[in-house]
């Protein structure tokens, strides 16, 4: 049986360095048996913070990945991985000279510039304060004042898929299904904001549950676990979804990323139409 491959990464950035971390996640789900020892060294904008990342780099060989927008900083970063043999590369070069070139523009050299106080990142502020407001079902009343809605039992990820909309700057509300609990009219009769069922294999579903209890050291003998009662909340779930014509995601193989990009296709969908 292959061992795991263990390998130092390093991220460099004078911003926060998200673009390099959701790069590194996404080449890692590639690799099986590699697992990328992560080294980051965020918001470096000087001389003297980069000398000292340097410095731990060259304690710990490995590939160096950066997005530094200063010339000077930038070359200095590549001259000490030539001097000590270490794979590197500017991961936005590649993509910033293809746009460059069709463009026919010369590129800003600006630090942070996605992050700049633009109408955007103003909307993705109000989109997150929104859906933090209505998240697990609180101010349903305001359900209409969403762009999207979800819905889904216990456990289907309805929170993060919601938080990772709004970063996306749609303002995203969600409320749990509860058996034992009708579903409140304001939701029911929604119209304008699109609304998705999130649904999940009851195998799936009775895990990822039992592994909560346990977290919680919570009895594991509650109604919650129970497998039967797990199946017909499942059922109720999935007759609301089809009775209500909302479309349906399984989540039950998906990561929070593909349900949400998944959403936005449906979202963009339904802007057209209404």
């Amino acid at each position: 049986m292959r061992l795991s491959i263990y390998l130092n990464v390093h991220l460099v950035s004078d911003s926060t360095g998200e673009t390099l971390n959701s790069c590194l996640r996404a080449v890692a789900a590639q690799f099986d048996k590699m697992v990328p020892l992560e080294h980051s060294y965020y918001l470096v904008r000087s001389k003297r913070q980069l000398e000292r990342a340097i410095h731990e780099i060259e304690a710990l060989p490995g590939i160096v990945l950066f997005t530094i927008a200063a010339p000077e900083l930038r070359e200095q970063l590549e001259q000490s991985c030539r001097r000590l043999g270490f794979p590197h590369m500017a991961l936005m070069d590649p993509v910033i000279s293809l746009f460059s070139h069709h463009l026919g523009l010369p590129a800003a050299d600006r630090t942070g510039g996605k992050y700049a106080l633009d109408d955007a990142y103003f909307r993705r502020i109000e989109a997150l304060t929104f859906t933090m407001a209505h998240d697990d079902g609180q101010l349903v009343h305001e359900f209409d004042q969403a762009d999207v809605v979800l819905v889904g039992v216990s456990r289907t990820s309805k929170t993060p898929t919601s938080i990772y909309l709004a970063n996306r700057g749609l303002r995203t509300a969600n409320y749990p299904l509860v058996p034992t609990t009708p579903v409140p009219e304001e939701i029911v009769h929604l119209r304008r904001p699109l609304v998705v069922g999130l649904k999940l294999s009851p195998d799936r579903l009775l895990a990822i549950r039992r592994n909560r209890l346990l977290t919680l050291n919570a009895d594991s003998n509650s109604d919650y676990v129970d497998e039967d009662l797990v199946r017909q909340e499942l059922t109720h779930a999935n007759r609301l979804f089809e009775r209500q014509g909302w479309p349906v995601i399984d989540v039950t193989r998906r990561s929070i990323e593909e349900t949400a990009a998944q959403i936005l296709n449906l979202h963009a969908d339904f802007v057209k139409v209404h």
